[in-house]
This record gives C-alpha cells, structure tokens and sequence, in this order.
C-alpha cells in the first residue's frame, strides 16, 4: 500500500515507517521537525516537511492518494498537557476525530509506556521527561542523578506503577492494527503489555543492565501523574492477534541502553 505516516522523523512514527517498509509498502511521512528527527527517517521513505495543522501543506501532501494513514504527529507531555489543555485538545482530539465525522474506518491504539529501542531508532526528546532515557543518561555520565517523582503513592513501595511496552511490540501491532481497518468502523484498543513496574523497579533494573549505581533524589509528584496504570489488553490480543515479543523490562532496559550507548548524544551526533 501507499501509506502517509505523521509524525514519522519521532520516536514511535520512525519505527512504525521502518516496520512498514519492510513489509513492502510505499512510506511517505509528513512531519514538521518540532520534535522529530531527520536522521530517525529510514532509508527508503520520502519526507514531506509541514505542520498536520497546515490545511494548505497538508491537502498537498496527499493530493497524490493514499490507501491509508497513520498518525502520530500528536503532544504526548503529561505535565504540558495539564498547563495547555486547549492545545493538547487541538492538536490531539481534532487531528483525530474527523474519522466520526465522515465515517472512516480507523484504528485508535492506546498507548502505555513506550520505551527500548529498534535498531538505529531510539528516544531522543528534549525536553526528555521519560524515566527509562533519563535513567540510562545518568549511566552514561551526562547526568548525576535521576528525580523520582513522588515516593508516597498507595502502591507497594511508593513510587508510581506503569506499564511498559518495548517499541518494536508497539509497532508491530500497528501494521496488524492496518490489516484490521473496516469501513465506517472505528475501533480503540489498548495497547500494553498487562504488567505494572514501578519507578525504583525501573531504577533498579537499569542498575543490573549497566553495571552503574545510578543514584536518585526524591522530587515532589507531578501533576497528572496517577498512581499506577496497567493495560488491560485483552481485546488487542483477541481483535488483532497481538503478543508482545519483549515483554521483559531487562530486555526493554538493554535494547535502550545499547542505543544510548551507540547514540550517547541521540542524533545531533
């Protein structure tokens, strides 16, 4: 198929474009750089630079068809999303909802934790505020410690519970999530692995994997940060036949830390 992918130059759009071309499609991604990379793009696909929210850019770019598109040029900063609700909905919920509007068929995938790595594509944001980067960055010298965002939560040893799922399993579900698009159905489907881990399980883990103390500070909680969520993901693995391959959080941890070890200044290197 030919296939328009936003946001693809980010960290889960790149390897979602690389897993696609692998199986043969036509990739064409339409990002604006903001927060992607031209250097995550894989070989193989075309970029159009432009911002989604362009009506102009964006009728342009698809002026030549598609078969179909995935998006993922969204805001993903859970304490930015509290300070500006009006953008997140903007930019998030109206990107989105033109599907109800017209009747497309769709597949909306709700994502947990996304953290490792595939290959040459792995996490570079900035500002980076997930756990797993930041906690490998300390491993690798460029920061001294790592903030553990509140220490009193009702779960079993305090600190927040999430669930991680490794990159590649995320991306995999998507080209299966491709295959299951009906018309005029729209389906919503989390996407986890069914496991909860904590941050200082998070902490300790990346200790194992690197060999490093990696030393924490308890900071105050973040606002918007729940106490713990877990997928539920039964009906993924009923609807679309999804199994995670790399479940583990070592071989989530290792995956990671082998990129920022090979990228230990992401891709401005």
């Amino acid at each position: 198929m030919k296939l328009l992918v936003t946001g693809g130059a980010g960290y889960i759009g790149s390897v979602v474009a690389a897993q696609l071309l692998e199986a043969g499609h036509e990739v064409v991604v339409l990002d604006n750089l903001e927060r992607g990379h031209r250097a995550a793009l894989p070989a193989g696909s075309a970029l159009v630079e432009a911002d989604l929210e362009d009506a102009t850019a964006t009728r342009a770019a698809l002026a030549d068809g598609f078969d179909a598109v995935l998006h993922f040029a969204a805001l993903a900063l859970v304490a930015e999303s509290v300070a500006q609700p009006e953008r997140y909905w903007r930019t998030n919920v109206g990107g989105t909802d033109h599907c109800a509007a017209h009747g497309l068929g769709a597949v909306s995938l709700r994502y947990f934790n996304v953290a490792g790595a595939a290959g040459p594509h792995g996490e570079d944001h900035d500002p980076e505020t997930h756990i797993v980067p930041n906690v490998l960055r300390v491993a690798l010298g460029q920061r001294e410690h790592v903030e553990v965002y509140g220490t009193d939560y009702p779960t079993p040893d305090g600190t927040a519970v999430r669930d991680y799922i490794h990159v590649e399993d995320l991306a995999t579900a998507h080209l299966l999530a491709l295959d299951a698009i009906r018309p005029a159905r729209h389906a919503i489907l989390n996407l986890g692995n069914g496991a909860g881990f904590s941050v200082n399980q998070v902490v300790e883990t990346a200790r194992r994997v690197t060999g490093h103390p990696i030393p924490t500070v308890e900071a105050p909680r973040r606002p918007g940060d729940p106490p713990e969520l877990v997928a539920a993901s039964q009906r993924i693995r009923a609807e679309l036949g999804w199994e995670p391959r790399k479940p583990g959080l070592e071989e989530i941890v290792a995956d990671a830390w082998a990129w920022h070890q090979a990228h230990p200044d992401g891709y401005a290197a």
